[in-house]
């Protein structure tokens, strides 16, 4: 299999897996946090806490990218992430770099 092809398919799960997962009323997604914290209100710090780990997560992703397709498309999965992924999710210990 062709190396675009691979990518294709993991882009495909990744976007299944966030696309199926859309968040309750209940739990916000990173850009909620961003939007509450732009109008003003306070976040806790758990919510701080998952916008810096999604803040160096995304640079990391984005700079291990080799070229500019690879880039590009990383950005806009990142973006579908941070769109629709309930944003404890990056509470978890693999994004504590």
């Amino acid at each position: 299999m062709s190396k675009s092809i691979i990518e294709m398919k993991k882009q495909s799960e990744l976007l299944k897996k966030y696309a199926t997962k859309l968040v309750s009323d209940e739990s916000f997604t990173i850009n909620d946090l961003r939007e509450k914290e732009f109008s003003g209100d306070k976040l806790s710090l758990r919510e701080k806490q998952a916008l810096v780990n999604f803040d160096r997560y995304r640079i990391n992703e984005l700079n291990a990218q080799e070229d500019d397709m690879a880039f590009h498309r990383r950005y806009r999965e990142l973006q579908v992430i941070a769109n629709l992924g309930e944003y404890e999710e990056f509470l978890k210990e693999k994004y504590f770099i």
